[in-house]
């Protein structure tokens, strides 16, 4: 199966292709700049937002949903925002998983639904309110980086140590969304997922005086992955690294199928799965991610793999857990003081632009 994959000249330093597309590249990077310095809305709660610099995954969701988990440590109710990739509601919308499907809201957002109250909406303040409105006390922005129409009162940007920023180079060019030192300028620190060298975005972030945090991602089961050998699926970015863990975590992977990302898993897509699974006496195995998407789900054969398939969930893990908490602690209260002194109580006891 012939997957759709970034340029493989995105990952390469001086290839041709990539030189010569670099002046449409700062002239994309240059407009893209420009709209992250625009000023956003404020809305009556903080937002954290967790983007990245490339396109492309990074680890955004599984961060986003352990930055919630702070939160609640913190005794914060948080709640999710996102546009919802490859949903055709359009929003704002709060996410019911037992109501929407994946091919309603997308898959990024049934899973966060799992963990706190979800609304998808590319319009951002307005999706926001609707989380204000629901009681959520953070909202917590999963992508929207380069988005400047919400204000952020936090912004972590995630990079994997080991794809890293690529050739350097802005789309079309290379993967970055913008310029490398103009986007760090917009972030307030760098979250590095997994292990590898510290590239150039390090040096540049301390320079900026960013702090940066390092994190990887950890299975949440182990037991019972040695019971049988498994056939893993997956329609996710980087496929190979859910195989890699997987095995890390003692699992005997017989067999990998891969799919485009987000891709929307068909009757025969699932027939072949399970005709390959019981071929070899493997048991089908994917992300949580992927999961999702044969929730709710007409068909057959997409009913069986369902109810056939184990889930191999994983968790973020921070060297430092402190830190990423005292980030958070003090956005919250840093909006807190910056919204007491833009409003002023009204005799009838209500908030009032002063």
């Amino acid at each position: 199966m012939k997957l759709p994959t970034a340029p493989d000249f995105w990952w390469k330093r001086h290839a041709p292709v990539g030189l010569a597309l670099a002046p449409f590249g700062a002239l994309y990077g240059e407009i893209v700049g420009r709209r992250m310095a625009g000023r956003g809305v404020t809305v009556g709660v903080p937002v954290i937002c967790v983007g990245n610099l490339v396109l492309g995954g990074a680890g955004k969701t599984p961060t986003a949903i352990e930055v919630a988990s702070v939160c609640q440590k913190l005794k914060l109710r948080p709640g999710f925002l996102t546009r919802g990739y490859r949903g055709k509601e359009i929003g704002p919308l709060a996410v019911a998983p037992g109501l929407h499907t994946a091919a309603d809201v997308g898959d990024e957002a049934l899973l966060l639904a799992q963990f706190a109250p979800t609304v998808i909406s590319p319009d951002r303040p307005s999706g926001a309110k609707l989380l204000a409105s629901l009681g959520a006390e953070v909202v917590i922005m999963d992508d929207g980086f380069q988005n400047p129409s919400l204000h952020k009162d936090l912004a972590l940007v995630v990079i994997d140590a080991e794809r890293g920023v690529g050739n350097g180079l802005v789309f079309p060019a290379g993967p970055l969304r913008a310029p490398l030192t103009t986007q760090i300028r917009f972030a307030d620190a760098l979250i590095v997922l997994g292990e590898g060298s510290s590239g150039k975005w390090v040096r540049i972030a301390a320079r900026a005086g960013r702090p940066t945090l390092r994190a990887r991602t950890e299975p949440v089961r182990r037991r019972g992955l040695k019971r049988r050998p498994y056939l893993a699926f997956a329609g996710i970015a980087e496929p190979a690294k859910f195989y890699r863990s997987l095995a890390e975590a003692g699992a005997v992977v017989g067999q990998t199928m891969n799919f485009p990302d987000h891709h929307p898993f068909t009757e025969s897509d699932c027939e072949a799965i399970l005709e390959a699974a019981k071929k070899a006496n493997l048991v089908p195995i994917t992300t949580e991610k992927d999961r999702v998407r044969l929730n709710g789900r007409s068909g057959t054969a997409i009913a069986r793999l369902a109810a056939a398939t184990e889930t191999f969930p994983v968790r973020i893990r921070f060297q430092e857990p402190r830190r990423l908490m005292t980030l958070i602690r003090d956005a919250v209260a840093a909006h807190g003081s910056a919204y007491c002194r833009e409003f002023a109580t009204s005799p009838a006891g209500e908030r009032v632009p002063v």
